[in-house]
């Protein structure tokens, strides 16, 4: 059998991979892990829970090539298994709790915030502080792009619970940012 040694479009890697080619399965992962374990690790907080979900992922991947349709992109598929993926471990876990418990003396702060010092992996960080059910609907909402119908549906929530958690997400972010700016002005004087 004819093997490839390198795979220089994605056409030829996915072509290979849906013949049980190996190579063309290990140039798959080797291309795309990385890219994923951060969404994974973006979902679950926890390195150990991220990689077990790359894992658990690329052989859904792997299981469901015959079902891409070449209908959008191929990494855009495979970034909805991985998703998908890490939304399972986490309701496998209990560790999603998406109910909304209503705070009466909870008012997001109205203080003004900038985010044109904020770096990208700033962000990322505090996003990661968030609770968990507050993380995930923002992460799918505001990175992933999910409708809060599309949320609702895979997280088994109402779509209200979904816009709710956004908006909570939002003011949590909103204060953590003021409060990291606060700190940096004092620090700078």
């Amino acid at each position: 059998m004819f093997f490839r040694k390198s795979y220089h479009t994605e056409d030829e890697l996915l072509e290979g991979c849906q013949n049980g080619d190996k190579k063309a399965q290990r140039a798959l992962y080797e291309r795309y892990s990385s890219r994923f374990f951060a969404i994974c690790l973006r979902y679950t907080k926890d390195r150990f829970v991220a990689e077990d979900v790359l894992v658990e992922g690329f052989m859904k991947i792997f299981e469901r090539l015959h079902q891409f349709e070449n209908k959008g992109s191929f990494e855009g598929w495979m970034k909805k298994i991985m998703v998908t993926q890490a939304l399972l471990k986490l309701r496998s876990n209990k560790h999603l709790n998406m109910e909304v418990l209503i705070d009466e003396n909870w008012q997001q702060d109205s203080s003004s915030y900038e985010i044109n010092h904020l770096e990208a992996e700033d962000l990322l960080a505090l996003i990661a502080e968030l609770p968990v059910g507050y993380r995930t609907v923002f992460n799918l909402y505001a990175i992933e792009g999910y409708s809060h119908q599309e949320i609702a549906s895979l997280l088994g929530i109402t779509e209200s619970t979904s816009k709710s958690q956004l908006n909570r997400a939002r003011g949590v972010l909103k204060e953590k940012i003021a409060d990291q700016q606060q700190k940096e002005r004092s620090i700078n004087g």
